[in-house]
């Protein structure tokens, strides 16, 4: 795909189109089904799962003692409830002791879809279907204790009341859209945020003047997780983190403190073959923590005495953040 039909996509057009395709897609159907049904819809963006990542939760709603919905939204029925009873936890308790309420969580799974719109390491669209199952979890209230506010009600972590290994599931699982970025838009809005560039921008900048940018494409190997907030002036803040596109854990680096010469650039060279590009230890080491600080100072000495294994290029990268350390 080239830069020009990127730009002319019409980003949100296309997100109502992939809503609407993971409330017809069953959650069973898998990545693969997803990928296909992506092309249909848009054939010019080769789409591709890189990562999928579980384990996390949201809340969910409020369900009776046989499984009807009450609310779909735990903490804002929880809210209004509490407002009714002028912020009185122990009338909202009263009130509903006896009914069997229980609150449900959103398990969930992310989906990390990519399609590159280009050959520079922003250059691509990243896409985030989430794959979620709807559990009932902790009885809300047990008429033997009254939590001490709304998030104790809604979500008591560490409490012999969360879900720990009993909640069932409620309904089959099912997929929705979290987000669609063209990555490039993204983090110029970043960039706009403030005069000197951010992190990600400085990671990104060190990939493309790297031997990896020259080897593969940024988006073969990382996705960016995204957020936004609003300021307390109201103003949208964004933020990105990399994160490595490793369904498992990355290798650890096998090397002994205070190595060098021909031994650490053997060293060097194993993690990169095992992650799958050049220079991967120095990318990991300010992600994935699976490679030492201490090795940019290291790599650096050896330069410095003579041992001529790093190119150029990668020398000045790993200078640049001596000088200006960064990470996530």
């Amino acid at each position: 795909m080239n830069t020009t039909t990127s730009r002319d996509m019409n980003w949100s057009d296309l997100s109502r189109q992939i809503a609407e395709l993971c409330v017809r897609v069953p959650a069973s159907s898998g990545p693969a089904v997803l990928a296909r049904e992506l092309t249909v819809l848009a054939p010019e963006l080769a789409f591709r799962e890189v990562l999928a990542r579980g384990g996390w939760y949201r809340l969910g709603g409020v369900v009776d003692a046989s499984g009807h919905h009450i609310a779909d939204d735990l903490e804002h029925w929880a809210e209004t409830e509490l407002q009714a009873r002028d912020d009185d936890m122990a009338a909202l308790c009263d009130d509903f002791n006896d009914l069997g309420l229980c609150a449900t969580r959103l398990s969930g799974r992310t989906h990390y879809f990519v399609a590159a719109t280009g050959t520079e390491a922003s250059d691509f669209v990243q896409l985030e279907i989430e794959e979620l199952q709807e559990q009932v979890c902790h009885p809300l209230f047990d008429g033997e204790r009254i939590p001490a506010g709304i998030e104790e009600l809604v979500d008591p972590r560490g409490s012999e009341s969360n879900c720990g290994g009993e909640a069932r599931p409620l309904g089959a699982p099912f997929l929705t859209l979290r987000r669609l970025t063209p990555m490039r838009s993204f983090l110029e809005r970043m960039r706009n945020q403030k005069p000197e560039p951010q992190s990600i921008h400085r990671f990104i900048e060190a990939w493309e003047k790297s031997s990896a940018g020259a080897a593969t494409q940024f988006s073969n190997h990382w996705v960016i997780a995204v957020r936004e907030h609003l300021d307390r002036y109201k103003q949208t803040i964004l933020h990105a983190t990399p994160v490595a596109a490793m369904n498992g854990a990355p290798p650890k680096f096998a090397a002994a403190f205070g190595m060098q010469g021909l031994a650490l650039h053997d060293a060097l060279s194993r993690y990169d073959k095992s992650v799958g590009y050049p220079m991967a230890w120095f990318f990991h080491m300010l992600t994935t923590r699976s490679a030492p600080h201490a090795l940019a100072n290291a790599v650096i000495d050896d330069v410095q005495a003579g041992f001529n294994y790093l190119p150029d290029r990668d020398a000045e990268v790993v200078k640049d953040w001596l000088y200006q350390p960064y990470g996530f």
